[in-house]
């Protein structure tokens, strides 16, 4: 029997757009206006989207949390040809580490064949733990997180202090900082922006980080899971509702608030795609460079029907992308 050849990957496509977001927003970086930067990858992203040989439909967007400008849910994007793919997008990943110019903002998008991507619906935040391949048979979002924390350590021929965690640094997470630093484990606390802790989680060959655990974004969720599936390690999460009335409405709504979700449910489709751009650098990526003639960016790439993810750097002539692109850089 042959094999099957390879088809059409569009991770390689929409990495033009989250370039052209990352090169729009580093123009803000630093400047202490979070909606302008964010504005500005939106305006970025939806021009170069729209070049795109795909029929898209915006399921995941960024901005109804904190009132940024967005591209909204359900807007159309690309030329209208097929295939027909979900979107989701978040034009700039940490917007106020760019606006304070911090270390690790991205621009993130990914896609997937139309019908296979979640839709959170109301519910704005989710319980998340995201490991390699090697410990996805250990985690279990029903134990406690030390208990997760010695599986995990189990499966991977360690012990607990070899082990590092990446979460949030929040309020509602000061039980789980008990939790890690009683077993012995070591703390990675970030202020914004969990889609890199996820990654890194889940990337085997970047050795930095061992599990992402905390509440986050339920869309930041969903943009992860399609890069947990190329990257061939395993992700959780439960819905996670601020108080009693937003749980009732998601329940009306038809969510199960209390089931867990594994990565098939965040994303169906076995062929989905994902890319992002560093903005400001960080431990993922390097960021946007400005020279005097010229922008360099770096870019991760991935599909998971073949497992393939790619580390793209390039360099953008200025005086080129001025000439020919609609996107003011």
């Amino acid at each position: 029997m042959s094999a099957e050849k390879p088809d059409r990957n569009l991770a390689i496509e929409i990495v033009r757009v989250t370039e052209a977001a990352a090169l729009s927003a580093a123009r803000w970086q630093g400047r202490g206006e979070k909606e302008s930067g964010d504005q500005a990858a939106v305006d970025a992203m939806r021009k170069v989207l729209d070049t795109v040989e795909m029929d898209g439909t915006v399921i995941i967007g960024e901005g109804e949390k904190d009132e940024a400008p967005m591209l909204f849910n359900g807007e159309r994007v690309g030329t209208g040809n097929p295939p027909e793919v979900d979107i989701a997008v978040d034009p700039v990943e940490g917007t106020r580490l760019l606006a304070e110019g911090r270390p690790g903002s991205l621009a993130v998008m990914a896609a997937a064949p139309a019908g296979t991507m979640f839709d959170p619906g109301p519910c704005v935040y989710m319980e998340k733990i995201v490991v390699g391949g090697d410990a996805a048979e250990a985690i279990d979002l029903d134990l406690s997180l030390a208990d997760n924390l010695n599986a995990v350590a189990a499966a991977t021929g360690r012990e607990p202090r070899d082990l590092t965690v990446v979460m949030l640094d929040r309020d509602r997470h000061e039980q789980a900082k008990r939790e890690v630093r009683e077993v012995g484990a070591r703390l990675s606390l970030i202020t914004d922006g969990d889609v890199a802790g996820g990654l890194l989680a889940a990337w085997e060959d970047r050795p930095q980080v061992d599990m992402l655990y905390g509440v986050g974004g339920t869309p930041e969720g969903v943009i992860t899971a399609c890069a947990v599936k190329a990257l061939g390690g395993a992700m959780l999460g439960r819905l996670w509702t601020r108080s009693d009335e937003e749980r009732q409405r998601a329940i009306d709504d038809g969510y199960d608030v209390d089931a867990v979700l594994d990565v098939d449910d965040l994303v169906s489709a076995d062929d989905c795609f994902f890319a992002c751009t560093g903005i400001t650098p960080s431990q993922l990526l390097r960021g946007v460079s400005f020279g005097r003639r010229s922008a360099s960016t770096e870019s991760l790439v991935m599909r998971s029907k073949s497992g393939t993810v790619r580390l793209i750097r390039a360099q953008h002539r200025l005086e080129k992308l001025r000439q020919y692109a609609s996107v003011d850089y």
